[in-house]
């Protein structure tokens, strides 16, 4: 039984299709077209996963849409009458959009597809639960999942037990964690829906001092989680922005512009809305805990990407493990629905697969053959060395020892947000220079951002404390106290002076609280384990930076065109294309041209 899961309108467009359960192909449309967060029909991702499975649309067995179009529209309409006539713009333009995509989702996908099947819909919590649930280690857990909005809910509760999921409690709009957080992210000057994991980034630098003011104006917080928001502070009702003057005023005047100096407000801002996020995240953990007698918890909602809200829900020892699901955005609604059709409306068998998740390290993208990836390279004189498979992870751990910065890729591409080894840049973590250089010279990005580390599994209790894996990069863990130096006070403000400590012996990956985003990496993650390996022999250190293969604005690369063209436009040294060695040096100079994507992309 073969079932097609997509996810588009919004943000995050994606497409994933299974085959009697099992998860053969995930991707985001954003890949593909190379625009960060596409909302577009995923016509791409969905050509890719067709082409994985080796099927045409009309052997699909079932088509389904990770939202409910009619419940959606319904909250707009109420929006409307209850802010009219202050809401009467918003409403003209979410209307227009909502008639003409994702109320016509259903119709679109037929279209595209060319088929007569009726497309199923799956509520877009429901889909967040499965997408968490279906494919964990578990036979039974509870369910967390918390984001901005689906339809009308923004966070549910509940509990999954083999084939079934029972969601019983819900949180609805506009009270929502996941928008509040949102509009601390455009205050402090980021983009909302994307910039959410820069906040998280900068409340290291800060003090939590505005917690009381959230939680004496902004947000009422009850024992059990759930919370309400105070909407006279809020603008997302009735206008085009997140926040209001008012908000603003509590916070000692106008938000900050994009891309201004950030200051000390800002970090304390970023600061004390994370608190406030992981405080409720608990006391909803601990309930969930308590209603259920769960051993195991599962989470999904874009508010399960705060890596350093799941570290803090591992220290508290609540469940014996924690499984989140690696795409946990919107792009995971589509492996969320076709999950849920298959076990919850076809009611088929389910059976965990024990200690190990169903995801495949979430390696579930295209992939290249040597041929393609030869002929690509030939077709343009490109400079490259062919390396015998064993010398591939020793020259590559020995150029990242030299404090070389190489770009990785390998196998099958990364569903979701994260690159973990296979469309990765690689560097040293030892190097206190790595984190600055790649910042400013690679990713060409915000100077406090941290990098995260790749750790070999069976070392990662040497370097952090750590008990568990974090195969996704999805938990933030303390280093370990033996390997930290001491830092010198920076007062006034001073984000770069703080940056530039120098903290561990694995500096380039230590954040200036001591924590790192750690990913532990198994023989199950292929090339890049090898990689880490060889480097632990060489230098003695089982640690690795690990950062996402794309430069600031850009969706990581997908095609062999995509990486030598990121590869160029940066200070990288070395590139790595599955058995193909290429050196910045040997290389023709680039020259950028407008139509360079009709001119690289690879059949």
């Amino acid at each position: 039984m073969d079932v097609l899961g997509i996810s588009c309108f919004y943000h995050d467009s994606a497409a994933a299709l299974i085959r009697d359960g099992r998860i053969l192909a995930a991707a985001q449309e954003e890949r593909f077209t190379r625009r960060k967060h596409d909302p577009s029909f995923p016509a791409n991702a969905i050509r890719c996963c067709l082409e994985e499975a080796r099927i045409l649309p009309e052997e699909l067995d079932g088509v389904v849409f990770y939202d409910h179009p009619m419940l959606t529209f319904d909250r707009l309409a109420n929006n409307f009458f209850q802010t009219a006539p202050q809401g009467c713009r918003s409403w003209l333009r979410a209307a227009s959009r909502w008639l003409t995509t994702k109320l016509a989702a259903p119709r679109i996908i037929q279209e595209h597809l060319g088929l007569d099947l009726p497309i199923q819909t799956v509520q877009h919590h429901l889909a967040h639960a499965a997408s968490a649930f279906y494919p964990s280690p578990f036979e039974e857990a509870a369910i967390l999942t918390v984001d901005g909005v689906g339809e009308w809910a923004t966070t549910t509760l509940g509990r999954g037990s083999g084939n079934r999921i029972d969601l019983s409690h819900e949180i609805r709009f506009p009270h929502s964690l996941g928008l509040l957080y949102s509009a601390f992210t455009g205050f402090c000057g980021f983009k909302v829906n994307s910039g959410e994991y820069k906040l998280m980034g900068l409340a290291p630098y800060g003090h939590p001092r505005y917690v009381e003011k959230i939680l004496d104006n902004l947000i009422e917080v009850y024992d059990d989680g759930s919370f309400r928001l105070n909407m006279k502070y809020f603008d997302y009702l009735a206008g085009f922005t997140m926040t209001n003057r008012r908000f603003a005023d509590l916070f000692g005047g106008p938000a900050r512009e994009p891309e201004s100096k950030i200051t000390q407000r800002e970090m304390d801002l970023a600061a004390s809305i994370q608190q406030v996020t992981q405080d409720c995240l608990l006391k909803m953990a601990r309930h969930l805990k308590k209603e259920t007698g769960a051993r195991h918890l599962c989470l999904a909602g874009g508010v399960a990407l705060n890596c350093v809200a799941n570290g803090l829900l591992h220290k508290e020892g609540l469940f014996e493990r924690i499984w989140v699901q690696p795409a946990a955005g919107d792009a995971g609604g589509a492996l969320g629905a076709a999950l849920a059709f298959y076990y919850g409306f076809e009611k088929n068998r389910r059976r965990a697969s024990g200690p190990s998740d169903a995801m495949n390290r979430a390696y579930l993208g295209p992939a290249f053959s040597k041929e393609e990836l030869g002929a690509f390279l030939d077709s343009f004189d490109y400079p490259y060395h062919y390396l015998a498979e064993v010398e591939r992870a020793g020259t590559i751990a020995r150029a990242a020892a030299e404090g070389k910065i190489v770009g990785f890729f390998s196998g099958r591409m990364e569903y979701g947000p994260r690159a973990l080894g296979a469309r990765s840049i690689l560097g040293d973590a030892r190097s206190e220079k790595t984190q600055s250089t790649m910042n400013l010279k690679i990713k060409y990005r915000e100077s406090f951002r941290p990098f995260a580390p790749i750790v070999l599994a069976e070392r990662a209790a040497d370097y952090f404390d750590f008990e568990a894996e974090s195969p996704y990069m999805l938990f933030v863990a303390p280093v370990r106290e033996e390997r930290r130096l001491a830092q010198p006070a920076a007062g006034n403000g001073n984000l770069i002076e703080v940056v530039n400590q120098k903290r561990s012996d694995i500096p380039a990956v230590t954040h200036v609280d001591y924590s790192a985003r750690l990913q532990t990496v198994s023989a199950e993650n292929g090339p890049i384990y090898e990689v880490l390996k060889k480097f632990d022999e060489l230098t003695g250190c089982a640690v690795m930076v690990n950062t996402s293969f794309n430069v600031r604005g850009e969706p990581i690369v997908c095609t062999p065109s995509d990486a030598y063209r990121c590869f160029m436009r940066t200070e990288m040294d070395a590139l790595y294309l599955d058995g193909f060695w290429l050196l910045k040096e040997e290389q023709p100079q680039w020259h950028e041209r407008e139509d360079w994507r009709d001119e690289l992309q690879l059949d």
